[in-house]
């Protein structure tokens, strides 16, 4: 009987293949750094020259205060104007504004200053509101006229100008240093606009008559998730100003969605117990262009016996200091 024939022994095993892994997502978009700001004010020597980070409240529009050697918000002292509008009044009550969007909005209207905001925004099918912020301003005083503007943008980029400036219906450039200044020739009161950084925020002062700080931001991927605002950040990141407002010589007769809260007699018309406390009367304040006076509380060039000047050259709530409540809710400030 033959044998059966031997066999081979089976070749070694090698390595398992691998089975491919899918391919890693997309990491998500890096948080932006928090703006630094500097103390620039000699007479704090302690202070002079000391960066810090903006606080995670307000990571890029804040500033040092030197006094207390630390940053803080913008949108916590009166006169502020940010997000989706949010007002801190010359009362020192914080309270929201919405407006309408693609509409002109009385702000301030005195006997010798008046101040409009374009508002922008988007339509939201579950709220019977707009979202909205303020794109752009436009300031008469005497003869003068001003208009300071977010430029629309896409993708963000800190380093890039966003701001568009007009005086007197010229445009004006100013070079992208910080503290670059262009004085106003010749001009009854003098006033000056300079640059507070290298891109993206002026502040211009009108000699005894009122200085704004006006800061270009867009709305980041975080903020539209977190607000439910659905905006694709890719293709409009809806870039709008952050406003401080300071009056040295308004008279008790100012008028306006933040004017009225500077008279002496002014009572708060938002409902302040209420979570987010929101002025209305929006047909009143209404403007037909950016720089018209032809809202219903328009004061600008009137004259008369009930429109007394304050006494003093500021408001008495000029020297206050606010900041948020319990989850944002309401303003607690102090002298």
């Amino acid at each position: 009987m033959l044998s059966p024939p031997p066999t081979s022994p089976p070749p070694p095993r090698g390595p398992p293949t691998p089975t491919p892994r899918p391919p890693n997502p997309r990491p998500p978009n890096p948080p932006r750094p928090p703006r630094v700001v500097k103390c620039r004010l000699r007479e704090f020597r302690f202070c002079f020259g000391v960066e810090l980070p903006c606080p995670a409240a307000c990571p890029n529009s804040c500033k040092m205060d030197c006094s207390l050697c630390r940053p803080v918000c913008n949108c916590d002292f009166p006169g502020a104007v940010c997000q989706d509008p949010r007002f801190v009044g010359g009362d020192g009550v914080t309270f929201y504004f919405h407006g309408r969007k693609d509409r002109d909005f009385c702000l301030v209207s005195d006997s010798n200053l008046h101040i409009n905001a374009h508002f922008i925004g988007k339509r939201n099918p579950k709220l019977k509101r707009d979202y909205t912020w303020v794109q752009s301003i436009g300031i008469l005083f005497n003869n003068h006229k001003l208009i300071v503007s977010a430029k629309r943008t896409s993708k963000w980029d800190d380093n890039v100008d966003r701001l568009a400036i007009t005086v007197d219906d010229k445009p004006l450039e100013l070079p992208k240093a910080e503290a670059s200044t262009w004085h106003a020739p010749h001009a009854t009161p003098s006033f000056t606009i300079s640059r507070t950084s290298k891109t993206n925020s002026v502040e211009v002062e009108v000699a005894d008559g009122f200085r704004v700080r006006a800061t270009v931001v867009p709305i980041t991927e975080h903020e539209s998730k977190v607000h439910n605002y659905e905006i694709n950040t890719s293709e409009d990141c809806f870039a709008h100003l952050e406003l401080e407002f300071k009056f040295y010589n308004l008279t008790d007769g100012v008028d306006g969605v933040l004017g009225q809260t500077y008279r002496s007699n002014y009572v708060s018309k938002a409902k302040i117990s209420s979570a987010m406390p929101v002025m209305g009367g929006t047909e009143k304040y209404m403007s037909s262009d950016l720089l018209s006076t032809d809202c219903a509380v328009s004061r600008f060039g009137s004259v008369g016996a009930e429109i007394s000047k304050k006494k003093g050259n500021e408001s008495e709530y000029s020297a206050l200091r606010c900041s948020s409540g319990i989850k944002g809710n309401g303003i607690v400030c102090k002298k």
